[in-house]
């Protein structure tokens, strides 16, 4: 595996390591239940995050590789830095479409100052550019105005909505779907 590092102004993104900081960094936003409501699952307890930190390592090392799962931490803390969020970039469909999808998810205590809007533009220069990508694809939850208007500042445009996208908690949620292609990337000043 090629570990990826990303470096934006405030922020790295780097891969997670199967240790109790990074389990309990994951754990302190998949097991909130105020981040979780606009997550696809239920809020997780700390032994799902150690599995999903093992399953983000073996997606690292599957050749070609297909999904990026990347922890997010604050660049002035260093190496060991407690990560903060956590940030996705998956190809989709067959390598010649050059498609993927992007998401991210921050600790409630890191929300409002910016964070998502630099990982959004972090993903979409290593996808556009690193990876080679044509098409960046984001869902999300029609109530979460904070990630759409992330969305939109990065450039990304609203395609439509998706009816009944999801089943959780015992109900029908609709999902936004969102898209940024290349040209549109690289016209954007600092793209």
């Amino acid at each position: 595996m090629d570990p990826v590092q990303l470096t934006g102004p405030r922020l790295t993104i780097r891969e997670f390591h199967h240790v109790p900081r990074d389990i309990d960094a994951l754990h302190a936003i998949f097991g909130d239940p105020e981040t979780a409501r606009y997550l696809p699952f239920e809020p997780r307890d700390r032994e799902d995050c150690a599995d999903q930190v093992a399953l983000y390592l073996e997606e690292a090392e599957r050749d070609p590789r297909t999904v990026y799962r990347l922890a997010v931490t604050i660049t002035a803390e260093g190496e060991d830095a407690v990560p903060i969020g956590n940030a996705v970039l998956g190809i989709e469909g067959a390598e010649s479409q050059r498609a993927a999808f992007i998401g991210y998810a921050l600790r409630r205590d890191t929300w409002g100052f910016g964070y998502a809007t630099e990982i959004a533009r972090l993903l979409c220069g290593f996808g556009f550019g690193t990876l080679g990508l044509h098409r960046l694809a984001a869902r999300l939850d029609p109530e979460n105005l904070a990630s759409a208007r992330v969305l939109r500042k990065v450039g990304f445009q609203l395609e439509g909505r998706i009816r009944h996208d999801l089943f959780l908690r015992g109900r029908w949620y609709d999902a936004l779907q969102y898209s940024l292609l290349e040209d549109e990337w690289l016209d954007r000043p600092g793209g």
